[in-house]
């Protein structure tokens, strides 16, 4: 019996680390969202404890329509292809996370609110990544 405790307690902080990484080389969270959940609050005006501007208040879902940021319409099918090496999800994830790691060509960095990582729970990022996979 304390052999086996001896060897639980030696893997247990390895296994811990692997299931809250929860990802893959690729920025993939294995984490899966609901649309539905995703569009409510795409299409809220505003998000998260500071009342951050919502999704649909900057981003149009018209192709070619920009408003404040640029069109989400087809960004599902776009989204993969925008990074090297990151999947559709990896980069929408990370366009939530970290606004300007990837600003595009005529959008300058810092005009998207930078704090929707800290505002938004897992389950709300996933359910808008999950939302905006839809738009194709």
């Amino acid at each position: 019996m304390r052999r086996f405790l001896s060897v639980l307690f030696s893997i247990l902080p390895i296994c811990l680390l692997i299931a809250a990484c929860g990802s893959d080389a690729k920025g993939d969270s294995q984490a899966s969202g609901s649309a539905a959940r995703g569009k409510e609050l795409y299409q809220k005006t505003v998000l998260g404890p500071r009342a951050a501007p919502g999704c649909i208040s900057c981003h149009s879902l018209e192709a070619d329509v920009t408003l404040v940021g640029p069109s989400h319409a087809g960004i599902a099918e776009r989204a993969g292809s925008m990074v090297p090496g990151l999947s559709a999800e990896g980069y929408l994830r990370e366009s939530i996370i970290d606004p300007d790691a990837h600003a595009l060509e005529g959008f300058a960095p810092g005009i998207m609110y930078q704090e929707f990582g800290e505002d938004l729970t897992e389950a709300e990022i996933n359910d808008l990544v999950a939302f905006m996979l839809t738009l194709k």
